[in-house]
Protein backbone atom coordinates (compact mmCIF):
# COMPACT_ATOMS: atom_id res chain seq x y z
CA UNK A 1 0.00 0.00 0.00
CA UNK A 2 2.85 2.36 0.88
CA UNK A 3 4.43 1.80 -2.56
CA UNK A 4 1.15 2.67 -4.29
CA UNK A 5 0.85 5.88 -2.26
CA UNK A 6 4.48 6.78 -2.95
CA UNK A 7 4.10 6.12 -6.67
CA UNK A 8 0.96 8.25 -6.82
CA UNK A 9 2.65 11.12 -4.96
CA UNK A 10 5.66 11.03 -7.26
CA UNK A 11 3.57 10.89 -10.44
CA UNK A 12 1.24 13.69 -9.29
CA UNK A 13 4.24 15.80 -8.29
CA UNK A 14 5.94 15.28 -11.67
CA UNK A 15 2.80 15.89 -13.73
CA UNK A 16 1.75 18.87 -11.60
CA UNK A 17 5.11 20.60 -11.87
CA UNK A 18 5.22 19.88 -15.62
CA UNK A 19 1.85 21.63 -16.01
CA UNK A 20 2.53 24.50 -13.59
CA UNK A 21 5.94 25.26 -15.09
CA UNK A 22 4.64 25.52 -18.69
CA UNK A 23 5.93 22.09 -19.68
CA UNK A 24 3.87 22.02 -22.87
CA UNK A 25 5.26 25.39 -23.96
CA UNK A 26 8.79 24.22 -23.13
CA UNK A 27 8.20 21.07 -25.20
CA UNK A 28 7.20 23.25 -28.14
CA UNK A 29 10.31 25.42 -27.66
CA UNK A 30 12.52 22.34 -27.44
CA UNK A 31 10.95 20.72 -30.52
CA UNK A 32 11.44 23.80 -32.71
CA UNK A 33 14.95 24.39 -31.33
CA UNK A 34 15.87 20.78 -32.07
CA UNK A 35 14.56 20.99 -35.61
CA UNK A 36 16.41 24.27 -36.19
CA UNK A 37 19.61 22.82 -34.72
CA UNK A 38 19.47 19.53 -36.66
CA UNK A 39 20.37 20.86 -40.11
CA UNK A 40 23.16 23.19 -38.90
CA UNK A 41 24.65 20.36 -36.84
CA UNK A 42 24.63 17.92 -39.76
CA UNK A 43 26.04 20.56 -42.13
CA UNK A 44 28.84 21.37 -39.67
CA UNK A 45 29.54 17.69 -39.03
CA UNK A 46 29.52 16.79 -42.73
CA UNK A 47 31.90 19.63 -43.58
CA UNK A 48 34.27 18.62 -40.79
CA UNK A 49 34.03 14.96 -41.86
CA UNK A 50 34.86 15.87 -45.48
CA UNK A 51 37.82 17.89 -44.25
CA UNK A 52 39.03 14.84 -42.32
CA UNK A 53 38.51 12.55 -45.31
CA UNK A 54 35.34 10.78 -44.11
CA UNK A 55 33.39 11.39 -47.33
CA UNK A 56 30.79 8.72 -46.56
CA UNK A 57 29.68 10.58 -43.44
CA UNK A 58 26.49 12.15 -44.84
CA UNK A 59 24.60 8.92 -45.46
CA UNK A 60 25.89 7.32 -42.26
CA UNK A 61 24.93 10.35 -40.18
CA UNK A 62 21.41 10.27 -41.60
CA UNK A 63 21.13 6.61 -40.61
CA UNK A 64 22.41 7.31 -37.10
CA UNK A 65 19.96 10.17 -36.58
CA UNK A 66 16.88 8.71 -38.23
CA UNK A 67 17.19 4.90 -37.88
CA UNK A 68 15.47 5.02 -34.49
CA UNK A 69 12.58 7.14 -35.85
CA UNK A 70 9.48 5.44 -37.26
CA UNK A 71 9.83 4.90 -41.01
CA UNK A 72 6.76 7.00 -41.82
CA UNK A 73 8.33 10.00 -40.10
CA UNK A 74 11.99 9.54 -40.95
CA UNK A 75 11.88 8.62 -44.65
CA UNK A 76 10.73 11.92 -46.22
CA UNK A 77 12.92 14.04 -43.92
CA UNK A 78 15.98 11.83 -44.40
CA UNK A 79 15.74 12.27 -48.19
CA UNK A 80 15.79 16.06 -47.83
CA UNK A 81 18.64 15.92 -45.32
CA UNK A 82 20.73 13.84 -47.73
CA UNK A 83 20.00 16.36 -50.50
CA UNK A 84 21.28 19.17 -48.28
CA UNK A 85 24.34 17.31 -47.04
CA UNK A 86 25.52 16.12 -50.45
CA UNK A 87 25.97 19.70 -51.69
CA UNK A 88 29.77 20.16 -51.98
CA UNK A 89 31.14 22.43 -49.23
CA UNK A 90 34.68 23.73 -48.93
CA UNK A 91 34.09 26.45 -46.33
CA UNK A 92 35.04 24.58 -43.16
CA UNK A 93 36.61 27.47 -41.30
CA UNK A 94 34.43 30.26 -42.70
CA UNK A 95 31.78 32.20 -40.87
CA UNK A 96 29.02 30.08 -42.41
CA UNK A 97 30.11 26.83 -40.81
CA UNK A 98 31.00 28.52 -37.53
CA UNK A 99 27.47 29.94 -37.47
CA UNK A 100 26.15 26.44 -38.18
CA UNK A 101 28.00 25.20 -35.08
CA UNK A 102 26.59 28.10 -33.05
CA UNK A 103 23.01 27.44 -34.18
CA UNK A 104 23.49 23.74 -33.46
CA UNK A 105 24.55 24.67 -29.92
CA UNK A 106 21.23 26.49 -29.51
CA UNK A 107 19.60 23.07 -29.47
CA UNK A 108 21.83 22.09 -26.57
CA UNK A 109 20.84 25.29 -24.76
CA UNK A 110 17.17 24.41 -25.22
CA UNK A 111 17.86 21.04 -23.59
CA UNK A 112 19.61 22.82 -20.72
CA UNK A 113 16.73 25.24 -20.13
CA UNK A 114 14.10 22.50 -20.14
CA UNK A 115 16.11 20.33 -17.74
CA UNK A 116 16.80 23.23 -15.37
CA UNK A 117 13.06 23.79 -15.13
CA UNK A 118 12.33 20.09 -14.76
CA UNK A 119 14.93 19.64 -11.98
CA UNK A 120 13.77 22.92 -10.36
CA UNK A 121 17.23 24.43 -10.20
CA UNK A 122 18.40 27.97 -10.85
CA UNK A 123 21.22 28.49 -13.35
CA UNK A 124 24.28 30.11 -11.73
CA UNK A 125 26.94 29.46 -14.37
CA UNK A 126 28.00 32.29 -16.67
CA UNK A 127 26.73 32.70 -20.22
CA UNK A 128 30.19 32.09 -21.61
CA UNK A 129 30.61 28.84 -19.65
CA UNK A 130 27.23 27.55 -20.81
CA UNK A 131 27.78 28.47 -24.46
CA UNK A 132 31.27 26.98 -24.46
CA UNK A 133 29.93 23.79 -22.93
CA UNK A 134 27.20 23.63 -25.58
CA UNK A 135 29.74 24.07 -28.37
CA UNK A 136 31.88 21.33 -26.82
CA UNK A 137 28.83 19.05 -26.81
CA UNK A 138 28.34 19.78 -30.52
CA UNK A 139 32.02 19.15 -31.29
CA UNK A 140 32.13 15.90 -29.29
CA UNK A 141 28.95 14.70 -30.99
CA UNK A 142 30.44 15.58 -34.38
CA UNK A 143 33.70 13.75 -33.73
CA UNK A 144 31.75 10.77 -32.36
CA UNK A 145 29.56 10.65 -35.46
CA UNK A 146 32.60 10.89 -37.74
CA UNK A 147 34.33 8.05 -35.87
CA UNK A 148 31.21 5.90 -36.06
CA UNK A 149 30.77 6.62 -39.77
CA UNK A 150 34.35 5.53 -40.45
CA UNK A 151 33.78 2.40 -38.35
CA UNK A 152 30.59 1.54 -40.25
CA UNK A 153 32.36 1.98 -43.58
CA UNK A 154 34.93 -0.62 -42.55
CA UNK A 155 32.42 -2.76 -40.63
CA UNK A 156 31.68 -5.20 -43.53
CA UNK A 157 35.43 -5.80 -44.03
CA UNK A 158 35.97 -6.35 -40.31
CA UNK A 159 32.95 -8.67 -40.19
CA UNK A 160 34.27 -10.81 -43.06
CA UNK A 161 37.69 -11.10 -41.39
CA UNK A 162 36.13 -12.13 -38.07
CA UNK A 163 33.79 -14.65 -39.72
CA UNK A 164 36.72 -16.18 -41.62
CA UNK A 165 38.77 -16.59 -38.45
CA UNK A 166 35.97 -17.46 -36.01
CA UNK A 167 33.14 -19.43 -37.60
CA UNK A 168 31.16 -19.56 -34.34
CA UNK A 169 30.68 -15.80 -34.48
CA UNK A 170 28.70 -15.80 -37.75
CA UNK A 171 25.18 -16.11 -36.22
CA UNK A 172 25.90 -13.08 -34.03
CA UNK A 173 27.17 -10.68 -36.68
CA UNK A 174 23.80 -9.70 -38.17
CA UNK A 175 23.57 -7.13 -40.96
CA UNK A 176 24.89 -3.61 -41.28
CA UNK A 177 21.34 -2.32 -40.76
CA UNK A 178 21.12 -4.13 -37.41
CA UNK A 179 24.44 -2.69 -36.32
CA UNK A 180 23.38 0.79 -37.39
CA UNK A 181 20.25 0.49 -35.25
CA UNK A 182 22.23 -0.83 -32.28
CA UNK A 183 24.81 1.96 -32.54
CA UNK A 184 22.12 4.62 -33.00
CA UNK A 185 20.31 3.33 -29.91
CA UNK A 186 23.55 3.32 -27.92
CA UNK A 187 24.22 6.93 -28.99
CA UNK A 188 20.75 7.94 -27.75
CA UNK A 189 21.24 6.26 -24.38
CA UNK A 190 24.71 7.76 -23.90
CA UNK A 191 23.40 11.17 -24.98
CA UNK A 192 20.55 11.04 -22.48
CA UNK A 193 22.91 10.28 -19.61
CA UNK A 194 25.31 13.03 -20.75
CA UNK A 195 22.69 15.79 -20.93
CA UNK A 196 21.03 14.81 -17.63
CA UNK A 197 24.36 14.73 -15.79
CA UNK A 198 26.18 17.76 -17.22
CA UNK A 199 23.71 20.23 -18.71
CA UNK A 200 21.44 21.24 -15.79
CA UNK A 201 22.77 23.24 -12.87
CA UNK A 202 23.80 21.30 -9.77
CA UNK A 203 24.96 17.72 -9.46
CA UNK A 204 23.10 14.45 -9.82
CA UNK A 205 24.08 10.87 -9.09
CA UNK A 206 23.79 8.12 -11.70
CA UNK A 207 20.99 6.33 -9.85
CA UNK A 208 19.01 9.56 -9.39
CA UNK A 209 18.70 10.09 -13.17
CA UNK A 210 18.19 6.44 -14.12
CA UNK A 211 14.38 6.29 -13.55
CA UNK A 212 13.73 9.28 -15.79
CA UNK A 213 15.95 7.94 -18.56
CA UNK A 214 14.28 4.52 -18.47
CA UNK A 215 10.89 6.24 -18.56
CA UNK A 216 12.02 8.43 -21.47
CA UNK A 217 13.24 5.49 -23.55
CA UNK A 218 10.11 3.39 -22.93
CA UNK A 219 7.74 6.33 -23.50
CA UNK A 220 9.58 7.29 -26.69
CA UNK A 221 9.13 3.74 -27.97
CA UNK A 222 5.42 3.69 -27.13
CA UNK A 223 4.76 7.25 -28.30
CA UNK A 224 6.55 6.87 -31.64
CA UNK A 225 4.78 3.57 -32.28
CA UNK A 226 1.36 5.08 -31.61
CA UNK A 227 2.12 8.14 -33.75
CA UNK A 228 3.39 5.96 -36.60
CA UNK A 229 0.22 3.84 -36.37
CA UNK A 230 -1.85 7.03 -36.50
CA UNK A 231 -0.03 8.16 -39.65
CA UNK A 232 -0.67 4.76 -41.23
CA UNK A 233 -4.38 4.91 -40.41
CA UNK A 234 -5.14 8.56 -41.20
CA UNK A 235 -3.81 10.65 -44.07
CA UNK A 236 -5.08 14.02 -42.85
CA UNK A 237 -1.57 15.46 -42.60
CA UNK A 238 -0.94 14.94 -46.31
CA UNK A 239 -4.31 16.35 -47.38
CA UNK A 240 -4.14 19.28 -44.94
CA UNK A 241 -0.53 20.39 -45.33
CA UNK A 242 0.26 19.11 -48.86
CA UNK A 243 3.95 19.78 -49.53
CA UNK A 244 4.52 20.81 -45.91
CA UNK A 245 3.29 17.45 -44.60
CA UNK A 246 6.74 16.01 -43.89
CA UNK A 247 7.89 19.05 -41.92
CA UNK A 248 4.63 19.19 -39.95
CA UNK A 249 4.93 15.49 -39.13
CA UNK A 250 8.49 16.09 -37.92
CA UNK A 251 7.41 19.04 -35.75
CA UNK A 252 4.57 17.06 -34.11
CA UNK A 253 6.84 14.04 -33.59
CA UNK A 254 9.57 16.18 -32.01
CA UNK A 255 6.94 17.86 -29.84
CA UNK A 256 5.88 14.45 -28.48
CA UNK A 257 9.52 13.42 -27.99
CA UNK A 258 10.33 16.71 -26.24
CA UNK A 259 7.38 16.49 -23.85
CA UNK A 260 8.43 12.96 -22.88
CA UNK A 261 12.05 14.09 -22.42
CA UNK A 262 10.99 16.89 -20.06
CA UNK A 263 8.69 14.53 -18.16
CA UNK A 264 11.70 12.24 -17.63
CA UNK A 265 13.49 15.08 -15.85
CA UNK A 266 10.33 15.91 -13.89
CA UNK A 267 10.08 12.29 -12.77
CA UNK A 268 13.67 12.29 -11.51
CA UNK A 269 13.07 15.53 -9.62
CA UNK A 270 9.82 14.24 -8.10
CA UNK A 271 11.50 11.04 -6.91
CA UNK A 272 14.36 13.02 -5.37
CA UNK A 273 11.91 15.34 -3.59
CA UNK A 274 9.97 12.37 -2.24
CA UNK A 275 13.11 10.64 -0.94
CA UNK A 276 14.32 13.86 0.69
CA UNK A 277 10.94 14.31 2.39
CA UNK A 278 11.01 10.71 3.63
CA UNK A 279 14.53 11.21 5.00
CA UNK A 280 13.36 14.19 7.05
CA UNK A 281 10.59 12.19 8.71
CA UNK A 282 11.88 10.78 12.05
CA UNK A 283 11.65 7.05 12.63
Amino acid sequence: MRKIVATRRVLFDAAGHFHDDDGWAMASHLAISTLMALFPFLIFATTLASFLGADAFAETAVHLVFDTWPEQIAAPIAREVVNVLTVPRTDLLTYGVLLAAYFASNGVEALRTSLNRAYRVAETRTFWFRRTQSLIFVLIATIGFVAISVLLVFAPIIARILEAKFEWIQPYMGTITVWRFIIASAVIVFGLFAVHIWLPAGRRRFMSILPGIVFTLLAWLVGSTIFAAYLDTFSSYVTTYAGLASIMIAVVFLYIVSAIFILGGELNAAISRYLEARARVPG
